[in-house]
């Protein structure tokens, strides 16, 4: 029998059913809140432990179309790759629920989210989190805390919890937050850009883009109020939650039962071999030094008992290695390059070092490296995909692709698809950039980033090196955004924020926080904690160290930016307004006017019907000198119409009146005839002639004089015939 949990929170009611589906896993729950259904599982083997000591847990998010009443796009009609979208939720469940499994949990682990139903106005991401945290939670494995998401926007300047995707739209800040009713797991955040129509003019409008950077102290406020909810939330859930939580299966949890004997042989007679590993690690994220060390302890030290595994010695290296970093770093201030805990490794910066690219960047920091490469197209060039809860595609026209190949790392791996980690780095880059781009900007931008070598925060280095590459393109951007990855490491009641983190930092570390932002506030965040939970007091210590870090990066990125040269590939662009109602003149007949100007010079036109802007994008001076002209020319020429909505043809037209008009156009079903007082009005084929007509052009043609009579009239439709009707 099931079990049914409705609870009135988050803004909605929420109805939890306990063992109704799949009902062999361990732990199954089926979510329902308005509309949206969504369903979790759990899924442990408990007889097929792994050897290694590590949690193999992996998580899917997916997403059915049949649950917007959908059939998928494309070919083959049955759901098949994950999305980006779906990559990147399965990537958010499985970073804030990993860190709930117990140390040593090695058996195989699955969890399963599926969208059965949507609400378009729902958060997905929150109720797929909150849905497999309560399928967790009450499975029988050694999980026993809730933990849930929460968003908070900000809608005229008011925080706002748990926005609807309506609201959402409207709002200057996206920030996500997973965490149990004391502690932050898990933070994404993302600033929005928006702009604001100002009239300047009877037929003029201007844009002024509205800087929306979130100054550390109001992110502190919202991650507050996100914590409260959190607190609510989960309060709640484990309350309720009670009746439907299943006995703990018993499961024995690896232990590396390194003895003190063998740890204290290795601290005393080899930590100057550890330190010397170190400074290697220090400049290498994938070494052997440290293995290295281990071989040599098995191979020439009598001490050693010929009982003891090597597994067990490199155990024991790898510990005392840890306590060595962990505890000169917060000690002594000392870092394992020699860095102290607030200093940025050395920039180096190329820009446009690619010829044949629109723009290039190559980024260095210490021994992370990303060849970042800005290519420009027009609106029509955007991605186009398809998401759950809209009828039809959308249009993506900034894109950040990243790539980390195994050479940047020294592994010898060919390179494949596309990893979560990749997906999950270029979406934080194209987060962390998008809000700098003025929102005037309509064309098509793709940046690729190639992480040519990595050690430490190889995204916050595809923002930096995005940043110049959009600059170096010409793209609008209010400000450079640069990125810093900060860390820390506490050891017993003292602790230290490191700033521009390093592969070994990372892996040591207690926690790996990427700041990404401009001089006047963050525009991304990523946060991972490793511990249990962090202070709101330590968590604004951190961003106000990453706002000194990201102020260094961005004073050598603004140097080096004054000294851009155009690449020679870079497309050439003017923009100019001509007279609306002349537009079509320069459109013609089934656009046959500007496919010829396209085609005579060599361009890109981009027009907009309703405003009259025009721009004309080439990569020869000339020919594209020459198609603004030959335009200009057309429109100045060309005798304007005005608009059917600025006239009221009631009161310029009477019924059955006779006018003298001309034929703008032929179509198959009749000729539109231009009228003398404005307007222009649709002469069908059955009113042409009294006799039967089979092909319009055979009577009329175009600029051809003729004599109508207003047949009926509308606000804005007039009909003709031939005056003998």
């Amino acid at each position: 029998m099931s079990i049914v949990c409705e609870l009135e929170l988050n803004r909605n009611k929420e109805v939890f059913e306990f063992d109704k589906i799949a009902k062999q896993s361990n732990g199954s729950v089926l979510l329902s809140v308005g509309k949206a259904v969504v369903m979790a599982s759990v899924v442990s083997e408990f007889d097929n432990p792994v050897s290694e000591n590590f949690t193999p847990l992996t998580v899917q998010y997916v997403e059915k179309t049949y649950a917007s009443a959908k059939i998928p796009g494309g070919f083959i009609k049955r759901e098949s790759k994950p999305s980006e979208f779906e990559t990147l939720t399965s990537r958010l469940i499985d970073r804030s629920l990993r860190p709930l499994f117990p140390q040593g949990y090695v058996y195989p682990t699955t969890i399963t989210v599926i969208v059965l139903s949507v609400d378009p106005e729902l958060d997905l991401q929150v109720l797929a989190l909150n849905a497999a945290s309560a399928a967790l939670y009450t499975s029988n494995l050694p999980v026993k805390k809730s933990i849930s998401g929460v968003r908070i926007a900000k809608l005229e300047n008011e925080f706002v919890v748990n926005p609807t995707m309506s609201e959402l739209k409207n709002s200057t800040l996206d920030l996500y937050i997973a965490g149990s009713k004391s502690e932050l797991l898990m933070i994404e955040m993302k600033s929005i850009s928006t702009d604001e129509m100002v009239e300047s003019s009877i037929d003029e409008f201007s844009k002024i883009h509205n800087i929306n950077d979130m100054d550390e102290n109001e992110l502190i406020n919202a991650i507050q109020l996100a914590q409260d909810s959190l607190n609510d939330t989960n309060t709640t859930y484990e309350k309720s939650f009670e009746s439907a939580c299943k006995e703990m299966e018993e499961v024995t949890l690896l232990e590396k039962n390194i003895s003190d004997d063998l740890l204290v042989f290795v601290r005393e007679n080899y930590s100057l071999n550890i330190k010397e590993a170190i400074k290697v690690m220090a400049k290498k994220e994938r070494t052997s030094a440290l293995k290295d060390v281990a071989v040599l302890i098995s191979k020439l030290d009598s001490m050693i008992n010929d009982e003891v595994e090597f597994s067990d010695i490199y155990e024991a290296v790898s510990i005392v290695k840890k306590d060595i970093v962990r505890k000169m770093t917060v000690l002594e201030g000392i870092r394992a390059d020699g860095r102290g805990i607030k200093d940025v490794r050395p920039i180096s910066i190329d820009i446009n070092l690619l010829p044949s690219a629109h723009s290039s960047c190559l980024f260095t920091r210490g021994e992370t490296q990303a060849l970042v490469v800005a290519t420009l197209g027009g609106p029509k060039d955007g991605q186009m995909y398809e998401v759950l809860a809209s009828k039809t595609p959308l249009t993506e026209n900034f894109m950040v692709h990243y790539n980390f190949p195994g050479f940047s790392v020294g592994e010898a791996k060919p390179m494949l698809g596309v990893s979560r980690r990749e997906l999950g780095h270029g979406n934080l880059g194209k987060r962390a950039l998008e809000s700098s781009i003025d929102n005037d900007f309509t064309d098509t931008v793709r940046l690729v980033s190639e992480i040519l070598e990595s050690n430490g925060s190889s995204s916050m280095a595809t923002v930096c090196g995005g940043s110049l590459a959009l600059k170096a393109a010409g793209v609008p951007v209010h400000s450079l955004v640069a990125g810093v990855a900060m860390g820390a490491m506490f050891e017993d009641d003292k602790y230290a924020i490191l700033t521009d983190i390093m592969g070994l930092e990372d892996h040591d570390g207690d926690m790996d926080f990427k700041v990404a932002g401009t001089f006047d506030g963050i525009t991304a965040l990523q946060m991972d904690i490793k511990l249990g939970g962090i202070s709101l007091e330590f968590l604004k210590e951190a961003l106000l160290q990453a706002k000194e870090g990201r102020t260094h990066i961005l004073n050598i990125m603004e140097e080096e930016a004054t000294t851009v040269v155009p690449s020679d590939a870079l497309p050439m662009m003017e923009q100019f307004k001509i007279d609306p109602s002349k537009v079509f003149s320069v459109i013609g007949k089934a656009g046959s006017v500007i496919r010829e100007i396209i085609e005579k010079f060599e361009v890109a036109i981009d027009i907009d019907k309703d405003g009259g802007n025009v721009k004309v994008t080439g990569t020869n001076r000339d020919m594209l000198n020459g198609a603004v002209e030959h335009i200009k020319t057309i429109s100045s020429n060309a005798k304007g119409f005005v608009k059917k909505e600025q006239l009221n043809f009631e009161k310029l037209y009477d019924l059955d009146s006779i006018h003298n008009g001309k034929v703008l156009r032929i179509t198959d079903f009749g000729a539109f005839v231009e009228l003398p007082k404005g307007g222009e009005g649709l002469l069908h084929i059955s009113k042409i002639s009294k006799q039967r007509v089979n092909n319009v052009s055979d009577i009329l043609s175009e600029n051809q004089m003729i004599e109508v009579k207003v047949l009926k009239v509308s606000k804005d439709r007039i009909e003709l015939a031939h005056p003998s009707f």
